[in-house]
């Protein structure tokens, strides 16, 4: 296996750094948690080594983490998920379970069923009470980019064109490589004590009159 420092701001480098964020995000996110990175250092070959600054997004916490990991794209025709591991001394502590439960005995109580759709709309914005719903849409969406990444790939999301409760949504990810928009039905459950559980995740094809969202950061 080849080894070598890559700049970090080269597509290989970021390739792999985008992946940790994926796993950072579906195992820990919530309504009210996710996660970005500041910078990352990489050496070459199927294994990347990385040292990241991780950050919480959605409070107005400042704090970054210095966080290593190592990012595993395994060799031959049939894709398999990157193998990931990742090594935070903690993660950035905002203690958001109030929130959480209370949006969570919300949509337990409410008489009609939580929905969105359009998340943002094609001018990037959304309604702020629809926020905790993007943002479970980004959770549960890394589970795919996280399983579908590779090193030709580097997914973002894009667009929550519908979300449901409990919780059946359609979302559209950005692969900034081929500037193709995928499009990914999946079926999941939350809640603050358990998170995002993924029960089911189907690429839809191929949408021809499906516009392209203008944000996708």
């Amino acid at each position: 296996m080849a080894s070598g420092e890559l700049n970090p701001n080269h597509y290989p480098a970021q390739r792999a750094a985008k992946v940790v964020q994926h796993y950072l995000t579906a195992h820990y996110g919530s309504p009210y948690r996710l996660f970005g990175l500041q910078k990352d250092t990489a050496d070459s070959g199927r294994k990347y080594q990385l040292e990241l600054l991780v950050h919480e997004l959605i409070s107005n916490v400042r704090k970054k983490e210095n966080c290593s990991a190592e990012v595993f794209f395994a060799k031959g025709e049939e894709r398999t998920p990157a193998q990931v591991e990742v090594s935070c001394k903690e993660l950035i502590k905002n203690n958001t379970l109030d929130q959480e439960e209370a949006l969570f005995q919300q949509y337990k109580t409410n008489q009609s069923l939580l929905s969105a759709h359009d998340l943002p709309d094609r001018y990037g914005h959304m309604e702020p009470d629809t926020k905790p719903l993007w943002h479970l849409g980004i959770v549960a969406s890394s589970f795919v980019m996280l399983n579908e990444s590779t090193e030709d790939t580097l997914y973002n999301m894009a667009q929550v064109a519908n979300i449901t409760q409990l919780f059946e949504s359609l979302v559209l990810l950005h692969d900034m490589v081929s500037q193709e928009i995928p499009r990914w039905k999946l079926l999941f459950t939350w809640s603050p004590s358990e998170g995002v559980k993924v029960l089911q995740m189907e690429q839809l094809p191929h949408c021809h009159e499906c516009e392209k969202p203008l944000k996708t950061d």
